[in-house]
C-alpha cells in the first residue's frame, strides 16, 4: 500500500469515528478543500471546518461505498454516505460524497468534496430546500451561513487558547 493509501485510510478512519484532530493532522498546512458548502477553504481552516462539524454532529455514522485509493496519476478518491441529523432543523440526511484528493509531502493538499445539494437542501431543509435547493440563490445562502459559522467557531476557538481578541479576529 502507498503512503498515501495510507493516509486516505487513515483519513476515513478518523473520518467515521469524528476524531477531528486526526483529521486535521492528514491535510498539509497549506491545504485546501472545496464542497457545495465550504467552496475554498485553505490552510488551517480546514481542519477547523472539520472541528466544527465534528462537535456539531448528532447522530453521525459514515458508510464508505468506495473505498478509498490512488490511481496511477497519484490523485486520490474515495466516496462515502454521511448519515446525521442537521443540527439547524433537526432533519434526518443521507448525504452521498464523492471525494477527489491531491497530496504534497506526504499529506492531503487538496480535496474537492461533491455531492447533489439539491438532494442535500430536500433533505436538511425540507419544503424550502425541495422549492429552491436548485437554485444558486439558496446555495449561497448555506455557504454564507457555513463561512459565518466557521468564522464564529474559529474566534470562540482562538479565545479558548488564550489569544487575545485581536488575534482571535485574525484567526
Amino acid at each position: 500500500m502507498s503512503h498515501e493509501a495510507a493516509l486516505l485510510e487513515r483519513y476515513y478512519r478518523a473520518f467515521s469515528t469524528l476524531d477531528a484532530e486526526a483529521m486535521a493532522a492528514c491535510y498539509h498546512p497549506q491545504a485546501r478543500f472545496g464542497d457545495p458548502a465550504f467552496p475554498a477553504l485553505q490552510g488551517s481552516e480546514v481542519g477547523d471546518m472539520w472541528r466544527m462539524m465534528s462537535g456539531r454532529a448528532v447522530g453521525f455514522r459514515l458508510e464508505i461505498t468506495e473505498a478509498p485509493g490512488v490511481s496511477r496519476d497519484g490523485r486520490g478518491h474515495g466516496a462515502c454516505i454521511a448519515h446525521y441529523t442537521f443540527s439547524a432543523t433537526g432533519r434526518r440526511v443521507a448525504n452521498p460524497i464523492r471525494s477527489e484528493f491531491e497530496f504534497r509531502d506526504g499529506l492531503i493538499a487538496m480535496q474537492a468534496d461533491s455531492f447533489p445539494f439539491w438532494a442535500w437542501s430536500r433533505q436538511a431543509l425540507g419544503l424550502p430546500g425541495l422549492l429552491l435547493g436548485w437554485t444558486p440563490l439558496l446555495q449561497r445562502k448555506v455557504q454564507r451561513q457555513a463561512g459565518q459559522g466557521l468564522a464564529g467557531f474559529r474566534v470562540a476557538r482562538a479565545r479558548q487558547a488564550g489569544a487575545g481578541p485581536v488575534a482571535a479576529a485574525a484567526a
